[in-house]
């Protein structure tokens, strides 16, 4: 197996790339690192442990579909002969021939699974879903906190059911997690990203500075936006300056 890997940047500098937490960009990356010469993984899981990432991360890169699941455990990376050119001489097939005759090339050399519907889902990764699905209830209480997923749909017009096994996920993640979610809802309005994924985006970041409720996240969000105020010599306003000294910075 070739020790080199490379990276395209239509990939990893797309935006919905981008608005994945740190982590789990670095998981992909260090996925796509130990992956055979065909982009298949055999132990994605003890990848994760090993860098430190967590549950979430593995299962955001199958929601976005940065990977392909399969039966067995073994994942693949979709984009993976985007990234990288094999030569021939150096070239070893991958030993997972089960999954890979499951999946086909497209002609912009990212790998789809065969027997694709005609609305563009694969079944392959609908499977997927939902066994990511049946872990997020299983894990979270069966619940939806009920002002959140109210203000979600009166900022994204409806809840479909993914956003909704989000709700489930976050319940019990966060002491407050009505709080916490619309307060990251408005965060993405008011930064003009009317978009759950980007919402969503914030509140894993919030999690993974292990905050609980709405008071230490508004003080994060505040410590954050002072630091920029120091970086960029910006005078705070009067409300502002009051919140800061508040806070005691």
């Amino acid at each position: 197996m070739a020790q080199r890997r490379m990276f395209s940047k239509k990939i990893t500098e797309t935006d919905t790339f981008l608005d994945m937490p740190m982590s789990s960009q670095c998981l992909y990356f260090h996925l796509n690192m130990s992956a055979d010469d065909d982009g298949f993984i055999g132990n994605a899981k003890t990848i994760k442990r090993m860098v430190g990432a967590g549950d979430d991360d593995l299962k955001l890169l199958l929601n976005k579909e940065f990977l392909i699941p399969f039966d067995s455990g073994v994942v693949v990376i979709k984009d993976w002969k985007i990234h990288n050119y094999i030569r021939k001489d150096t070239y070893n097939e991958t030993h997972y021939q089960h999954e890979k005759r499951q999946i086909a090339q497209k002609e912009n050399g990212s790998y789809t699974v065969r027997g694709r519907d005609v609305d563009g889902s694969s079944t392959q990764v609908r499977l997927g879903k939902e066994r990511e699905g049946k872990d997020r209830l299983a894990e979270g209480r069966q619940e939806l906190p009920a002002a959140a997923r109210d203000h979600l749909e009166s900022v994204f017009s409806s809840l479909n059911p993914n956003m909704s096994e989000d709700l489930i996920f976050y319940n019990d993640k966060f002491d407050e997690p009505n709080e916490v979610i619309i307060e990251a809802v408005d965060i993405s309005v008011m930064r003009g990203k009317r978009n759950w994924n980007y919402a969503k985006s914030i509140i894993q970041g919030w999690r993974n500075e292990g905050l609980k409720t709405l008071d230490e996240v508004r003080k994060h969000e505040n410590k954050g936006k002072l630091q920029q105020y120091k970086q960029n010599d910006y005078q705070p306003t009067p409300e502002q300056q009051k919140q800061i000294d508040q806070l005691g910075f």
